[in-house]
């Protein structure tokens, strides 16, 4: 992330434009007219030339074409929420939950996070792989996400 005007600003890992450009192309795989790609995908595609061309892996939620911006988060939409599964060590004190792997200051702050903070905080505890819902509770985190998808 960055910094402007002394707050972080929100980056959308080139991974998560990857992941929402599968998941349109398998919604609309083409334009009305068959010929060329939907215009969400389109939009997307042009943030993830550029950031390929650009040799960047993020790019800045804030500033991200209104129309690729949509149609991300229409996928966004489309993934859990939250990583909790309802073990929160951080209520015992812990600075970091071992059932989530979220900071103390994420569970917090969560409800007013922005999707492209919550998205970089799911890629990182997703990396780091270390939390109770990867391991030992990985089924109450795989159920979780299936509720979590149907409502």
């Amino acid at each position: 992330m960055s910094l402007i005007d002394d707050q972080p600003v929100a980056g959308i890992h080139i991974t998560d434009i990857e992941a929402a450009i599968n998941w349109w192309r398998g919604r609309q795989p083409s334009s009305e007219d068959g010929l060329g790609l939907c215009p969400e995908l389109r939009a997307l595609a042009e943030v993830y030339a550029l950031m390929v061309y650009h040799h960047e892996s993020q790019c800045d939620e804030a500033t991200m074409p209104r129309a690729a911006y949509q149609a991300w988060l229409a996928w966004y939409e489309t993934t859990p929420d939250t990583p909790c599964i309802a073990i929160c060590s951080t209520s015992q004190g812990d600075d970091l939950c071992k059932g989530c792997g979220r900071t103390f200051d994420e569970v917090q702050l969560w409800p007013e996070m922005s999707p492209g903070e919550k998205r970089a905080t799911w890629r990182r505890i997703t990396l780091d792989g270390s939390a109770w819902r990867f391991n030992r509770y990985a089924e109450r985190a795989r159920e979780g996400r299936q509720s979590s998808s149907g409502s």
